[in-house]
């Protein structure tokens, strides 16, 4: 048997062609309008002639090492084919979040300089309008062909594998181009390896996981977290994984316990959301024993843990780089952990000088060795040179260590909410107001409103979900806060919102909340007026 280097994806696949071909390593979950789930799995020899196929296509339409294709879907199985297909030819996907629309979706399909782009139903008429004119080419996952070569007909019927070569050999190369979420302008495109994508081989031994387990993800595969940590670990170490089509905080336990998943990852307001959803008795009742956290708050861990008996196993990382790992009964809790040897972590004030335990300054990791970590953003050196600035890498939050080189985030950069000369802290209000029945969703954040504030003061706005929005009562929401909150961390403001809107990690978009509070008036209710 031939050994390839499992650093690039295509390797990895071919390998466990030779000893697993049939083993059945990805189950694709989409739920139909009665609320059944429908279902579409991939082995290791599926993944891989399918991957021949579409590398052939690829082919066909003018793609060569080094040119750059857009995926803009849901988490369809095709995505991963066509992983496989650009691992095979060499080329560099771009994963686009199937929610994006006009000038952004444009704005990253041509950063990128995508030739064409394969793309979901839900997503082609944006795709065709952004790109109307242009000689780019189109590929649909859907029946509507509009004007385009649908890329069905390559994967239907009894169509000849091709047993093209591999072109990708340098893990040093490009594998895609991992957009960053934008919050503050445009977004960055991380040039993202193909040795980058390996380091998720490692991860089963950290987490303690083993084939007997199954892996699920509702997150999208367009961002790092769903398709680095819980895909590339499931493929690296041949450990089934469920992935849902797209994200559904109802229906989670339903599909961990139909599929029997013992493990899944949860990102920042997706814990509370599933918190916040209302206590059923059999929330125990799962087959789940753990779950990989970013941004639990401390003020739900344990409650969260009890209700639903899991471990919680805290991490923080970003797809740039920087990891820290916070394992089940280690650490205190709340906190992000500790990094891996591999790696040196400070806290630096403005001006790069480390700060003393307990003291609060910008998270930074850099390698063991002292060297700085690599990293790149696509067509944009200022922005590297800000990143890796002093030969640390900065990852633009603030956070503290306690004595014991414990990591504690408090929030991004920019996002803190200082009042009364005291910063509050977002989780605990998110916490009372998620356990009130009338709430689904909440979301808080600060911004200035009133007049006179103190400098870098801001009032507190909730974002709120009503259960009912016809029937929601928010002076009676004021009060339930006045009962469980103390007085400097009662929101000033409770924003009525249809849903919270939302990253494809489920990263709150604090900017877009910001615009529908100026714009939108009549959903905006002063607490005080409720008293």
């Amino acid at each position: 048997m031939v050994e390839r280097s499992p650093l690039i994806l295509a390797n990895l696949v071919r390998n466990w062609c030779d000893r697993e071909p049939d083993l059945k390593i990805l189950t694709f979950v989409a739920i139909d309008d009665a609320g059944n789930f429908q279902e579409e799995t991939r082995t290791y020899q599926q993944l891989w002639d399918n991957g021949q196929r579409l590398a052939a296509w690829l082919r066909n339409q003018g793609m060569q090492a080094g040119d750059a294709f857009a995926l803009v879907m849901q988490n369809h199985a095709e995505f991963v084919d066509f992983m496989v297909a650009s691992s095979i030819l060499g080329t560099v996907f771009v994963p686009i979040d199937s929610r994006t629309r006009g000038d952004k979706l444009k704005y990253m399909l041509d950063f990128a300089e995508c030739k064409g782009a394969v793309v979901g139903d839900n997503a082609l008429q944006e795709v065709q309008s952004v790109w109307q004119g242009t000689q780019k080419w189109i590929a649909t996952l859907g029946d509507d062909l509009g004007d385009y070569s649908g890329i069905l007909p390559v994967l239907a019927g009894p169509i000849p594998t091709p047993q093209l070569d591999i072109v990708s050999t340098d893990p040093n190369a490009a594998m895609q181009l991992l957009y960053t979420s934008g919050t503050t302008g445009d977004p960055k495109a991380i040039m993202s390896t193909h040795g980058r994508y390996g380091v998720s081989a490692t991860l089963p031994v950290v987490l303690g996981l083993g084939q007997d387990d199954c892996l699920y993800t509702g997150l999208s595969l367009t961002h790092a977290n769903a398709q680095v940590i819980t895909l590339g670990m499931s493929l690296h170490a041949g450990i089934p994984c469920v992935i849902s089509q797209k994200f559904t905080k109802s229906r989670l336990w339903d599909i961990t316990r139909h599929y029997g998943c013992t493990f899944f990852n949860l990102l920042g307001g997706m814990t509370t959301a599933i918190y916040a959803e209302p206590p059923r008795s059999d929330d125990s009742d799962n087959p789940v024993r753990k779950i990989l956290c970013a941004g639990m708050p401390a003020a739900i861990w344990d409650d969260f843990s009890q209700r639903f008996d899991v471990d919680l196993f805290e991490f923080y990382g970003a797809a740039e780089g920087g990891l820290s790992f916070n394992p089940p009964g280690i650490g205190p809790v709340g906190s992000c952990g500790k990094p891996p040897p591999s790696m040196q972590i400070a806290i630096l004030d403005e001006n790069g000088t480390p700060v003393a335990p307990g003291e609060a300054g910008e998270i930074c990791f850099r390698e063991a060795d002292g060297s700085c970590p690599q990293m790149t953003y696509f067509k944009n050196p200022e922005a590297t040179a800000k990143k890796l600035a002093d030969g640390w890498l900065h990852m633009g939050d603030i956070g503290h260590m306690d004595a014991d080189g414990w990591l504690f985030f408090h929030y991004r950069m920019g996002g803190g909410i200082r009042k009364n000369g005291d910063f509050v802290n977002p989780a605990f209000i998110e916490k009372a107001m998620s356990e009130i029945d009338a709430v689904t969703d909440v979301y808080v954040y600060g911004m200035e409103v009133t007049e006179g504030l103190a400098p870098g003061e801001r009032d507190i706005v909730a974002a709120v979900v009503p259960a009912d929005r016809a029937s929601f009562d928010v002076a009676a929401v004021s009060r339930a806060c006045r009962e469980k909150l103390d007085r400097n961390s009662v929101p000033d403001f409770i924003q009525v919102v249809d849903e919270i809107p939302k990253t494809a990690s489920e990263k709150p978009q604090e900017r877009f909340l910001v615009e529908a509070f100026e714009n939108t008036p009549r959903d905006i209710h002063p607490a005080a007026a409720n008293s």
